[in-house]
């Protein structure tokens, strides 16, 4: 309703051309602020919100999928492949406005193997050629469905609009009055030749938004053609695509957002954005409308991430007001759209923290890996059962649901109250790369963010977000019998899923009622989990005997890594039980069941040489001896490295020591860490 009083305004507000756009803008302007103030609304979501596209955009057009060979390595108890699901390119606005020239054949031929040449902010600078060490078996190009179709107007020469104001604001070369009034720098000052208050901007977009409905159509097309060059559909089988999207919220920079993978080409006409749909229920419900239901063949899943910036939004109960029985369909719709989650990227991990508000079961020494949500402020505050906003900027408080651990005993705690757990999801890795580089994690290499990062270094100075506090991003580990689109996406949807730090650790996960002791010694481990369990993301919901317990095992090999940048051997195996007790707090337990703790495993900091023993592959089996039937719980491995160099540690030492910067000795920076891996849960269902 208020967004409607908002535009009604705007349409209100004078067209006379005897008034300049700056003086229609401030009339806008003030008309939001009076909107908000009487109302109490996000200034922020009454901007960046346009009308719905008109037409609506068509649902994908029913097809068969195009034919493909048949894979000639095919594994029947299924194969460990790695990929990145979260990646950008010069598409997206923020990307483009930071320096990134690359494009999506550029994305998957790094992917894939090939150098690829990245520029720096600064004028004139000279690229930086970087190839990966070793080719991904997937990838999905991410780019943000948001202002994708201006971003391509503004910087092609000789477009419609290319010309314009608005075009000559995202390009820097005039200012916004609109970025003036909201305090906006940099890159987000831009934003203010993308959109201006209540909508899309005439002069780039053209009359009804025409101009830049065709372009994003243009732009979306030409990523799903790059998806199919790059799709390998020979027997060979050696490297697959994704057509996707990233689906951005960012309400006073609070990431609320999700990366759209579908399953083949069948596609909708239009990527679904923020702007036009800016609440997630009803993203989810034109996913189906546009795909899912759609009768076409088309099929969408949608990965939410970054938690960690979410201020507790994220994971919400976003449905909470609506009837029970909308709020139960709500929970299950969320529940089978969204079965993974991303827990481990370049602006940092997601896993857990100690302390937070009342989780029990004390401290776990590996809550705090590479936590960028910090930004050097003396002290967080806790949104206890509560949330805010700010997260990006350093603002606002921090949820425990920022962190997949609880939110996956959050969903325990929805399932006792609507009978359906919302949060039932299995666990991915990527790089959120905006440089067009998808798995680009060694540690013995710089992380790039944006073009811009090429000419940093590790100074931090004032910067709270500066590149030395960011880490490389982490890796998605899929289960499947073949490297095919339907054998990935079906395991993401059967939550069969893993994610890694960056090190392509490969960890199995089984757990039930029949598990054998002595399964770590069977030739075939993976045959005897499948025939005596269920997987990773399975649920256990067979009534148990009596005094049954349930016995899980998980196992994982080590990263061999390359003769130029080795992998580091293994530590422990620990299984992290979750659950809600009876006082209403979440509850947690983490257990060693394989490996050493005190394997004596070290790491010279001024060297980056290792000590101590380790391990090439671990196997531990685990039965849980305080298993309650009458009680729902959730069981996740957690794989973890001996301690290596972090990649700033060893920039820092390849540096002559008088022109080290600030950032190599910077109390926020460790200088050692323990890569790691994390399985999928399993679910203990005491209602069946």
């Amino acid at each position: 309703m208020v967004l409607g009083w908002a535009r009604l305004i705007f349409k209100l507000s004078p067209t006379n051309s005897n008034i300049s756009h700056c003086q229609r803008t401030l009339l806008k302007l003030i008309a939001v602020l009076v909107v908000a103030i009487i109302s109490g609304c996000d200034i922020g979501r009454l901007i960046l919100t346009a009308d719905p596209w008109d037409p609506p955009p068509e649902p994908a057009a029913a097809q068969e999928p195009l034919p493909r060979e048949a894979c000639t390595h095919v594994v029947e108890e299924r194969q460990p492949l790695f990929g990145d699901l979260h990646l950008h390119t010069s598409l997206s606005m923020d990307a483009n406005s930071l320096g990134t020239r690359t494009l999506p054949d550029d994305a998957y031929a790094f992917a894939t193997g090939t150098p690829i040449a990245l520029y720096g902010g600064a004028p004139g600078a000279e690229s930086k050629t970087i190839q990966i060490d070793r080719p991904l078996d997937f990838a999905a190009v991410t780019d943000h469905a948001e202002w994708m179709a201006e971003v391509s107007l503004c910087t092609t020469p000789g477009s419609r609009s290319y010309d314009s104001t608005g075009c000559a604001i995202y390009r820097g070369e005039q200012d916004s009055l609109l970025a003036k009034a909201l305090g906006a720098k940099g890159f987000r000052a831009r934003i203010g030749g993308l959109i201006e208050i209540g909508g899309r901007r005439d002069d780039v977009c053209g009359e009804n938004q025409a101009a830049c409905r065709k372009e994003l159509g243009n732009v979306w097309q030409s990523v799903q053609a790059s998806a199919e060059r790059w799709y390998d559909r020979s027997s060979d089988c050696s490297f697959t695509t994704f057509n996707a999207w990233e689906y951005s919220r960012s309400p006073q920079s609070t990431k609320i957002h999700r990366n759209i993978i579908l399953r083949n080409e069948i596609v909708p006409e239009l990527p679904i954005s923020a702007l036009e749909t800016p609440a997630e229920m009803d993203m989810r419900r034109q996913l189906l409308e546009q795909c899912n239901e759609s009768g076409s063949g088309c099929e969408a899943i949608a990965i939410p991430h970054n938690p960690n910036l979410s201020n507790g939004q994220l994971f919400r109960a976003e449905y909470v007001e609506l009837p029970l029985a909308r709020q139960r369909e709500e929970a299950e719709l969320r529940a089978r759209l969204e079965p993974v989650v991303e827990m481990m990227q370049i602006k940092g991990e997601s896993e857990c923290r100690n302390g937070m508000y009342q989780v029990l079961g004390g401290n776990d020494e590996l809550c705090e890996f590479e936590k960028i949500r910090d930004f050097g402020q003396p002290e967080l505050s806790d949104c206890a059962e509560g949330q805010s906003k700010g997260a990006q900027a350093g603002k606002g408080c921090t949820s425990r649901t920022d962190y997949v651990r609880y939110a996956l005993i959050d969903g325990l705690r929805e399932k006792k109250r609507l009978g359906i757990n919302p949060y039932q999801f299995g666990l991915i890795g990527s790089t959120d790369s905006h440089t067009a580089a998808p798995g680009a994690v060694s540690e013995y290499e710089q992380p790039y963010k944006y073009g811009t990062t090429v000419d940093q270094t590790l100074t931090v100075a004032e910067r709270p977000r500066a590149v030395a506090f960011q880490n490389p991003g982490g890796l998605a580990g899929v289960w499947a019998e073949e490297n095919t689109r339907n054998a990935i996406f079906d395991a993401l949807k059967r939550r069969e899923t893993f994610a890694t730090s960056g090190p392509r650790i490969a960890p199995r996960f089984f757990g039930g009622w029949h598990i054998p002791g002595d399964i770590c010694a069977t030739p075939n481990l993976a045959k005897a989990g499948y025939q005596h369990g269920v997987p990773m993301g399975g649920v256990l919901n067979a009534k148990p005997k009596q005094d049954a317990r349930p016995r899980f095992v998980v196992a994982a090999n080590a990263d061999p890594g390359t003769t130029g940048a080795p992998g580091h051997p293994l530590q422990r195996i620990q299984i992290i039980k979750g659950w809600v007790g009876s006082d209403g707090a979440f509850h947690q337990s983490v257990i060693d069941v394989a490996g050493n703790a005190n394997n004596g495993a070290t790491v010279d900091p001024l060297s980056c040489e290792a000590e101590g023993d380790g391990f090439a592959t671990l196997c531990g089996v685990w039965e849980d001896s305080e298993f309650d039937p009458r009680q729902d719980a959730v069981y996740y491995a957690r794989v973890v490295e001996n301690p290596s160099c972090r990649w700033s540690t060893r920039m820092c030492l390849s540096l002559p020591e008088d022109q080290r910067p600030d950032g190599c000795d910077h109390p926020r920076i460790p200088k050692v860490i323990q890569e790691r891996a994390w399985t999928a849960p399993i679910w203990f269902d005491s209602s069946h």
